[in-house]
């Protein structure tokens, strides 16, 4: 189907984000036109605004407009238990648990050597001038269950283990509602040792 540049165009920035094909494209480009200028506008706006007003937390690298961040603004939040995840997405999920109150620490990704991403691609060294800067406690690795995960919780233990912080890992196992048939063995052996009293 042939369509007006200025569509294809749209078109083509759409299918450039994750997740969105070029169907998925089509159809949010034709649902913004119908939605008219002024919709079109504000969405043209919010994403200006997000991409100026937006930047690291000088503190833990998550992403705010303002810096501090609201949680490391917080003096409910104890700065001397540091959550270290992966990404914003990660922290997000966390703090949806409300059942962590101290701070976060955001690396921005995790070590990959085949995809060329070593501990300077990460926020690493923030990470441990923060701690130098304000000492911690603990320091909790919540990095994802898969190898760049694993090998990015191993490294850092292998950094923060001489300063004496204590440093854990996030429990793995088996998700509410899984079956164990189911269940790889890695995740089902993880489960086993990690277990607790009821």
């Amino acid at each position: 189907m042939a369509v007006a540049d200025p569509i294809a165009r749209l078109v083509k920035e759409l299918a450039r984000l994750p997740g969105i094909g070029e169907k998925t494209a089509q159809r949010l480009a034709f649902h913004i036109l119908e939605q008219g200028a002024e919709r079109a506008g504000a969405l043209a706006e919010a994403i200006t605004g997000v991409v100026r007003d937006v930047r690291c937390c000088s503190v833990c690298q998550t992403l705010t407009d303002r810096d501090p961040c609201a949680i490391c603004a917080d003096p409910k939040r104890d700065p001397r238990l540091v959550c270290v995840v992966e990404s914003v997405p990660d922290l997000v999920a966390v703090e949806r648990t409300h059942e962590f109150r101290g701070r976060y620490h955001v690396l921005h990704g995790a070590l990959s050597p085949l995809d060329g991403v070593g501990p300077s691609d990460l926020k690493i060294r923030e990470l441990l001038l923060r701690l130098e800067r304000e000492p911690a406690d603990e320091v909790v690795v919540a990095t994802n269950p898969d190898v760049e995960g694993e090998a990015t919780a191993l490294y850092l233990k292998k950094l923060l283990s001489p300063s004496g912080v204590r440093v854990t890992r996030i429990a793995q196992g088996l998700p509410m509602g899984g079956d164990l048939e189911y269940a790889d063995q890695v995740t089902l052996a993880r489960a086993l040792s990690g277990r607790r009293e009821l």
